[in-house]
């Protein structure tokens, strides 16, 4: 194990921190076995993601998009969160300040039990009016009409998401740069670190003085900054944390 994966280091690390914030990117929910749907594992119907998270594509024809989001829905509703997410939810617990910042869609983390979780790219399990942009949540699966239309004013409804060509919400995204120059230590897990403006966090977080662990199967661009950089899945690598962190808890207290 090189100095970069020095599990008892980052102990001592966890065993003196407050406050944590973690990013995760699409290499978790992947573990879950949901499709990042770009690629050969996100074709459908002869489209690509690009060609259909589009404000024009959803201009153009709303019922494509949302048979493809139906789709999509259906893929996630039939998987369920890994052990990293249910070891993140347990760490929520754990630590006083806690949050999960998420680029991914799917709902994971809360389902699995976070309760503080930013979602920089939106939920694919929440609508929004293109009218007045009320937000309302659905969970039918399958969608009962397509497209979906708002129940107070009669428009159409579009996913809660940020599509290609789209800015995130401004002030989700200052929050996501407050907590992460805020933080002591940051969890960045199966992220590519190449997707702006999300990868910046990570450098906002050391740059004010935060240790950061990366945790992905493939060296990113962030590895060579990372002060703990672990090479594999988080669904074990996170439990495997957090089983030394209880053993070393244990150990101080007795």
């Amino acid at each position: 194990m090189n100095k970069s994966q020095d599990l008892p280091r980052l102990i001592e690390v966890l065993l003196n921190t407050e406050r944590i914030v973690v990013l995760t990117g699409a290499g978790i929910s992947a573990e879950s076995g949901i499709p990042t749907f770009r690629g050969e594992e996100g074709l459908w119907k002869k489209y690509r993601a690009e060609q259909l998270a589009t404000p024009s594509a959803f201009s153009q024809n709303p019922h494509l998009v949302w048979e493809w989001y139906d789709w999509r829905r259906g893929i996630i509703n039939s998987k369920t969160p890994n052990p990293g997410h249910h070891t993140l939810a347990k760490w929520g617990k754990r630590f006083p300040f806690f949050t999960v910042i998420t680029q991914n869609i799917d709902g994971f983390h809360q389902k699995a039990g976070s309760s503080d979780v930013l979602e920089l790219h939106g939920n694919i399990w929440k609508m929004r009016c293109t009218q007045k942009g009320t937000l309302m949540e659905n969970n039918e699966v399958p969608l009962k009409l397509i497209p979906p239309i708002c129940p107070k004013c009669g428009a159409l409804l579009r996913p809660h998401v940020v599509w290609f060509g789209e800015s995130l919400d401004f002030s989700i995204l200052t929050k996501a740069f407050q907590l992460s120059s805020k933080s002591q230590v940051m969890f960045v897990i199966g992220t590519s670190a190449v997707v702006q403006p999300a990868a910046s966090l990570p450098f906002s977080a050391a740059d004010a003085g935060a240790k950061i662990v990366e945790i992905n199967p493939e060296p990113t661009p962030l590895s060579s900054h990372a002060d703990f950089s672990f090479r594999g899945r988080s669904g074990k690598i996170l439990p495997m944390i957090d089983a030394e962190l209880e053993k070393a808890e244990k150990h101080s207290e007795g």
